[in-house]
Formats: structure tokens, sequence, C-alpha cells
């Protein structure tokens, strides 16, 4: 299946960068995005590889409820979003740092 290239620039918004994504980055090997709310699976892993141009062995997603916060009387709720696990095929590797410093 083909998707519009200008469709998939649009489906990864950023790297979920955390210690707690960090870790199991490395346990795993994986990569975290923050995604479309409305991206798929199939999506998601054209996306990657388009842009990154590495080969995904498989990708898991996450629903993220967005958190209740006050403000002074009234209560107010963050947007929820979709976060994305990829599963990198062996070998692969996604470096964010390097690319930030070129």
């Amino acid at each position: 299946m083909s998707y519009s290239q200008e469709r998939l620039l649009q489906v990864l918004l950023a790297p979920q960068i955390s210690e707690k994504t960090t870790a199991v980055a490395e346990k795993n090997e994986q990569v975290i995005f923050r995604v479309a709310s409305d991206a798929t699976k199939p999506e998601i892993k054209a996306a990657v590889e388009l842009l990154f141009k590495v080969q995904v062995d498989s990708v898991q997603v996450l629903n993220v409820k967005g958190k209740i916060k006050r403000f002074g009387r009234s209560i107010g709720q963050r947007k929820g979003w979709k976060k994305a696990f990829v599963s990198l095929k062996p070998g692969q590797e996604i470096n964010f740092v390097e690319r930030g410093a070129a």
C-alpha cells in the first residue's frame, strides 16, 4: 500500500525522549515517537522508513490520555496524544544526537 509523501511527513511529530523512553529503547532496541492521533501502524512504519532510511520490524502504538489540570476554580483537560514504539530490524539504528549537531 502506498501513501502520499505529504501524508507520511505529517505522521511523525517528534521523537519522545525521556529517561523512561531511553531505558525502554536500549533494552528492547526500539525508538519512541509522538505521532498524529489518526496515524495507523502501516503509515508509521512507512514514515520512519522514508525519513530515516532504516528497516522497521514492527510498530506498537499507545494512546496517552491527557492529564486533568486545574485553572483556579475551573478544571480543564490537556489533549490526549498517540505514542508509537518502533522496533528496528537487527543492525539498524537511528541516532538523533548526530542529526542535531550537523
